[in-house]
């Protein structure tokens, strides 16, 4: 099963969740069916933006301790800066 068809497969499954919660043809308290259940998709989706949000500072906070990937932008913006003085721009 390719990366895709997983990924397709749990969407369907957690959609048909919720739309079985929101038919309410699971038998939830009413408070639970009136309150919780119509923001669900709301939460989950502010709540994958936190964690974009984490792995973006995190990734960002251990930059350094990939020492390839370090050496490699490096050098790409020595390039750049190379490429740019030749062409007249000032860069520093």
């Amino acid at each position: 099963m390719t990366r895709a068809q997983q990924t397709i497969s749990i969407a369907l499954l957690v959609s048909s969740l919720y739309l079985a919660l929101y038919l309410e043809l699971v038998p939830l308290p009413a408070v639970v069916q009136q309150d919780i259940v119509p923001v669900l998709p709301f939460w989950l989706l502010i709540s994958f933006g936190a964690y974009l949000l984490f792995r973006l500072g995190w990734g960002v906070l251990t930059f350094n301790d990939v020492p390839e990937a370090h050496k490699e932008i490096m050098t790409e913006i020595e390039l750049a800066k190379t490429d740019l003085r030749a062409l007249g721009v000032d860069v520093d």
